[in-house]
């Protein structure tokens, strides 16, 4: 019997149907999800979207309904996953870390290394950045078990893409370790890089001023470079790193036309000061991605974050869904500082 998915649920977007596709890869479960993307302003499956579904498809041999731009409506029955040499293009901007985010844990349990080579958007509006995905969620994976890495081949930004990464992905042993992360400690210090494909290096130089300008009153260590990349498209991007006794935590800003390198720099440092204000370990957007593999762990997981978003929200009900036996505590009002607490059914490859 299909899980049913109602993709309209809480934020009403595409993270939604991310975790429910690879739970039901992982899982060899079939789902159903209607609905899809409802709570956006074009909802159906974008491009992005689409890739994800169809590079879980033939990853696992799945049967697929309602694979097309567009549609509200998808089913995915897959079989068993297979490792193997994978190369997946999303053809526009869409954010290839979306893309990964949806075949890393079914390729974790495959049995063997993967190496995948994803094509499309490293740098574009509402995803997490290629760095991001270096130098904080795959670190953080890697702590519970799941170990992968990515390399950064050519960077692409909104809205020619062209960008690609390649990655691979190692096989979990046993069952994934819980994490605990409660407290972040005293933070030690700030590292970035001040990215620009296809501008004159002064834009990132001033991206770099003006973020150690910013960061000084910090009175830590403040390290940010300028790298001029290659890629397609025009972009400028800025991310910074805040590495603490017990956690790390990411914050970035993208260049757009008619947008001064100032005002990138001052939202990514905007981000960084709401998060050291609060008392949180985890990032807002690292909360929710970690929320996965935290329910396959054995044991208990805890941590804190410096704000509960729709998408931790949406993530906890979509993993009830294939997963009831998982116990997700949240303390904390939406949009607010909290505390999650994960008891994980110690998933193990048959």
């Amino acid at each position: 019997m299909d899980v049913v998915i109602d993709g309209a649920y809480g934020e009403g977007g595409g993270q939604i149907l991310r975790t429910a596709l690879a739970l039901s890869a992982l899982l060899g479960r079939a789902v159903r999800i209607e609905n899809v993307r409802a709570g956006r302003k074009n909802p159906g499956l974008q491009a992005q979207h689409l890739v994800a579904l169809q590079a879980l498809a033939e990853i696992t041999r799945a049967e697929v309904e309602g694979a097309r731009v567009g549609t509200t409506t998808v089913r995915l029955a897959p079989g068993p996953v297979r490792p193997g040499s994978y190369r997946f293009a999303v053809g526009t901007a869409g954010a290839v870390s979306l893309v990964l985010q949806a075949v890393l844990l079914p390729l974790a349990w495959a049995g063997a290394v993967s190496g995948l080579t994803i094509s499309g958007g490293t740098h574009v509006p509402w995803s997490p950045p290629a760095p991001y995905l270096q130098e904080i969620l795959l670190p953080v994976l890697a702590a519970a078990g799941v170990h992968a890495s990515v390399e950064l081949l050519r960077f692409g930004f909104y809205p020619r893409g062209g960008g690609e990464v390649r990655a691979v992905v190692r096989p979990v042993s046993g069952a994934l370790r819980p994490l605990t992360c409660v407290s972040r400690g005293t933070l030690r210090a700030v590292r970035g890089e001040a990215l620009v494909v296809r501008l004159p290096r002064s834009i990132g130089e001033r991206l770099q001023a003006r973020a150690e300008m910013r960061l000084r009153e910090l009175r830590v260590p403040v390290a940010i470079e300028v790298v001029e990349g290659d890629g397609p498209g025009p972009g400028a991007h800025l991310f910074l790193l805040a590495e603490s006794e017990g956690s790390r935590a990411g914050f970035a800003a993208l260049g757009e036309r008619g947008k001064p390198a100032e005002r990138v720099a001052d939202e990514a440092c905007a981000a960084l000061g709401d998060y050291l204000e609060g008392d949180g370990a985890l990032d807002p957007h690292l909360a929710d991605q970690v929320l996965p593999a935290l329910a396959l762990a054995e044991g208990e997981s805890a941590f804190t974050t410096t704000r509960l978003t729709p998408h931790l929200l949406t993530n906890a009900w979509a993993i009830r869904q294939f997963l009831p036996e998982v116990v997700i505590s949240i303390e904390g009002a939406a949009g607010g500082p909290g505390r999650v607490s994960v008891r994980g059914i110690g998933f193990r490859r048959t």
